[in-house]
């Protein structure tokens, strides 16, 4: 941890005099904000502020800027490489008090949102609409945060990521100072993509206020299937065929055996403890039928066993909870363990290169890491099950997930599909980027001379003094 910025004090009273009681020092509110659902340690800010609307941050801002103090934003708390970790001290903006839904508008397919509102809360708001909101990290994260790390999830094959799903933002500078960065038009060449820019940003370059979002009608039908395999290449080259076919498939996740365990364990059911992809088609009934039955023939080509499909509402919630609960049934493999979970993607043509060395690396390992993933957009994670206090599988797990980001880079993929930068994985920016790093970092010190912007994160600069 820092050592406490000379003019803190000075920040706390000014704060406490614009917020009251949504200003707290408390040790218990501090160290919630100093840690994300990562193994790395906590990292406690020295203040968390409670906001209330854009004007509130921009003030808060304002006294950090005039003192030069880091500014950390703080959404869920589910990021998963130390995102919100106060490694320089600071303020935590706290945004869950800005959770309200600002506008629909059903016939232009789109919404805007304060940064606090969560998918789920979102999706059972819009449920009367006829839309739906398609981002699903598996998390209930906040849309801030899910904007800020440049989320994705289960359905991203079909509907994309948080990139291709916002169509603008309002942005809170590291001056104070408060802008739009575009308007509900579906396009425009209208100068720089600055939404763009903010979008995986993970709050270095300001604070997102409020978020507009792209919809979509729910669908009139939907069904999901799981289908097991001998081995999980055959599993893979399924995925493969059915992208590379132009199946519109919705989801298509692979679990490897150990996954597999976790899951049945963890949500009772009874699957055959083999890699096993789960998959949801949407469309009309017919449609659906038929993407199941495409599906179904491309597997049996590669030696898949049972393909069960079904549309009823229940078994499919029961399926799809059970794979976002995916890591918490890899942690109860291992009582008293902690997760450390990373991802990579790679181009689908070498996905199944990617994987057949990953898991040549975890069976010469002593580590319990089950493999899941994204695997329709060639994005899939590794969940290690580790004892952080032993040095002996904390090297384990740096070795194999060092090896992991190399073997998915000479592939000409990246070393994160979802889960972004943070601290975890700042030190392969530049084996991933090479110069452009320093184009990052040009636009970061343009941006935010001070570093007062969630210091430490993505780029190394140094923090403000």
């Amino acid at each position: 941890m820092a050592d406490r910025h000379p003019e803190m004090d000075q920040v706390i009273g000014k704060l406490t005099k614009l917020l009251g009681e949504r200003c707290s020092t408390a040790q218990a509110v501090r160290e919630q904000h100093g840690k994300d659902e990562s193994w790395h340690i906590t990292e406690a800010p020295d203040v968390v502020c409670f906001a209330r609307s854009t004007e509130e941050v921009s003030e808060i801002v304002k006294i950090c800027a005039t003192h030069k103090v880091p500014v950390i934003p703080f959404g869920a708390g589910t990021s998963l490489e130390g995102h919100v970790n106060a490694v320089a001290g600071g303020v935590s903006i706290d945004l869950n008090e800005m959770n309200a839904i600002l506008r629909v508008s059903p016939e232009d397919l789109d919404c805007t949102v304060q940064p606090g509102v969560r998918r789920k809360q979102l999706n059972e708001y819009l449920r009367d609409t006829g839309l739906f909101f398609p981002i699903d990290p598996g998390a209930d994260a906040s849309i801030g945060g899910m904007t800020s790390t440049r989320a994705s999830g289960t359905n991203a094959v079909r509907y994309g990521t948080m990139r291709e799903n916002i169509l603008s933002l309002k942005v809170v500078l590291p001056d104070g100072r408060v802008i739009s960065t575009g308007h509900r038009a579906k396009k425009s060449a209208a100068g720089y993509d600055l939404t763009k820019l903010y979008i995986g940003s993970e709050g270095t370059l300001g604070v997102i206020t409020e978020i507009t979002l792209r919809l979509y009608g729910i669908p009139e039908a939907t069904s999901a299937a799981t289908v097991c395999f001998a081995d999980i290449e055959g599993a893979v080259q399924t995925v493969i065929q059915t992208i590379q076919s132009g199946i519109p498939v919705a989801r298509i996740e692979l679990l490897d055996d150990v996954q597999v365990d976790a899951v049945n364990r963890y949500s009772k059911l009874d699957l055959p403890v083999q890699p096993t992809l789960f998959l949801e088609f949407h469309g009309s009934e017919a449609s659906v039928r038929e993407q199941a039955e495409q599906v179904r023939a491309i597997s049996a080509e590669f030696g898949a066993g049972d393909f069960q499909w079904t549309t009823q509402a229940e078994e499919r919630t029961k399926l799809w909870q059970a794979r976002h609960d995916a890591a918490y049934a890899a942690v109860a493999l291992r009582p008293g363990g902690q997760l450390w979970a990373t991802d990579v993607c790679v181009p689908i043509s070498r996905l199944a290169d990617c994987i057949r060395e990953t898991k040549k690396d975890l069976e010469g390992s002593f580590l319990v890491a089950p493999l899941v993933g994204h695997v329709g957009d060639g994005n899939f994670h590794l969940a290690f099950v580790i004892m952080k206090d032993d040095p002996k599988e904390m090297a384990e797990a740096e070795r194999i997930n060092a090896r992991l980001i190399q073997r998915a880079l000479s592939m000409d993929g990246t070393c994160t599909g979802e889960h972004g930068i943070g601290l975890g994985k700042m030190k392969y920016m530049h084996l991933e980027h090479g110069e452009a790093v320093d184009v990052m970092a040009t636009l970061k010190q343009a941006l935010d001379p001070d570093n007062i912007m969630n210091p430490g994160k993505i780029v190394p600069l140094r923090a403000a003094e």
